[in-house]
């Protein structure tokens, strides 16, 4: 060998499968019985456009986190978490966003980097992997979560080439299988007009092929209705119903006044996905209609000191002239809550925010609902007997479509607009 000979720094190294013991994938949130929606030890995305609350979804899962309240392996005990945010400032906007969403803030990390030169910074992938690794382990942590993904790549880093992207994420993708981490990544859509979610993840295609599984957010802006779909279940099943979502106002009480931010509540399960509203054009005269509907309905439930009876609300607006499926599209653009008045009672319609038309206001009358888990265990085999199941779902006894599992866990066997009072009121 030369003086000019190097030496090799690399080997093949060989595992025999034999020596690799199985394991059941470890799933993170799993909201519904054998359907996992992030699994721990993965890197998972949650992407989509400006403005459709991916990043209130990662406060969502960092709270629920926090106080052991999210459905799957870290149900019932609470958990620490690393939040990594590039862009938002943390004391006007993560901790006010936090508080609203009901975290214990002694369990939610700011993540940032010390330089011995430069002092402190973000996090740099892949250069901080293994002192991210080292802290996770020394604080028993179940999460991290990096908003976004793409900003904590390192300088000499192009995350629109492959291979560039792979070297950075790669070393945090083997982190999380050896934690068992849940590792949440946020992404922004591109500005592509593909109806395929995962092809709109901006950068790299690595990006989603690295990870294990995708939710996409997405808003429709002309009746703002708001969904999460699964558009990648590497690990599970592909067929988990998408599910919908709001982000209502909160105020938030500091030493230097109220900060106003927003929270994301899950409202059940949507008949509509990520792809149905990327592709859906725009019917000007339903939308037209629709927003007449929602006017009258802020009117009406305004005029009735911010609630009403279900019955008498879809009642008088089909005297008006408007539908009742009309209503019922209104109504979250409206924000409207569907509540019970009291136990074994009738629904009412509840005003949560009133449209000045510069802004949402809270209805200083009615309190929002907290909504701390989207969705309860699915009760079946054991459901009460007076649930109707089909398969692995419970349905409305009335219509027979798939009944919101927050409802159902509680017994509720119908929708709130099926419910037999509100039909006879009608």
């Amino acid at each position: 060998m030369t003086d000019q000979e190097e030496v090799p720094q690399r080997r093949i190294k060989l595992t025999a499968a034999s020596t690799i013991a199985p394991e059941p994938v470890i799933w993170a949130w799993e909201p519904e019985l054998q359907a996992g929606r992030i699994p721990a030890g993965a890197l998972t995305l949650a992407a989509g456009r400006e403005g459709t609350g991916k990043s209130s979804f990662g406060i969502w899962l960092a709270a629920r986190l926090s106080r052991g309240e999210l459905p799957g392996t870290f149900c019932g005990h609470p958990k620490n978490v690393f939040y990594a945010a590039v862009e938002d400032s943390w004391s006007r906007t993560l901790v006010p966003r936090l508080i609203a969403a009901g975290a214990d803030l002694e369990r939610v990390f700011r993540v940032d980097a010390e330089d011995i030169f430069r002092g402190e910074t973000m996090i740099s992938l892949p250069m901080d992997v293994s002192l991210i690794e080292q802290a996770i382990a020394e604080y028993d942590v179940a999460a991290l979560i990096v908003d976004p993904l793409m900003s904590t790549l390192g300088s000499s880093t192009d995350a629109h080439r492959t291979q560039d992207v792979r070297q950075a994420l790669e070393p945090l993708v083997r982190m999380a299988e050896r934690t068992k981490a849940l590792t949440l990544g946020i992404a922004h859509f591109n500005k592509g007009n593909s109806t395929d979610a995962s092809q709109l993840i901006s950068g790299s295609g690595a990006f989603k092929d690295l990870a294990r599984a995708v939710l996409a957010f997405a808003r429709d802006r002309e009746t703002d209705e708001q969904v999460m779909t699964q558009t990648k279940n590497s690990l599970g099943r592909l067929d988990l119903p998408s599910l919908s979502y709001c982000i209502e106002g909160f105020d938030v009480e500091t030493s230097k006044g109220t900060a106003n931010v927003g929270r994301l509540v899950f409202t059940g399960v949507s008949e509509r996905s990520v792809e149905d509203t990327l592709a859906a054009p725009v019917d000007r005269d339903e939308v037209g209609e629709r927003d007449e509907a929602r006017a009258w309905l802020v009117d009406y439930l305004t005029d009735a000191g911010g609630e009403a009876p279900a019955g008498e609300v879809i009642k008088a607006a089909e005297k008006d002239g408007f539908s009742k499926r009309t209503l019922q599209r209104a109504r979250a653009k409206a924000g409207v809550t569907s509540q019970k008045s009291g136990f074994g009672k009738e629904w009412v319609w509840v005003l949560t925010v009133t449209d000045s038309g510069e802004g949402a206001t809270k209805m200083p009358k009615v309190p929002s609902p907290t909504v701390l888990a989207p969705m309860a265990p699915m009760p079946s085999p054991m459901a009460p007997p007076s649930l109707s199941v089909v398969g692995e779902q419970v349905v409305c006894v009335e219509c027979g479509d798939p009944l919101d599992p927050m409802h159902a866990a509680s017994g509720e066997s119908v929708h709130p607009t099926c419910d037999p009072d509100i039909q006879e009121a009608s």
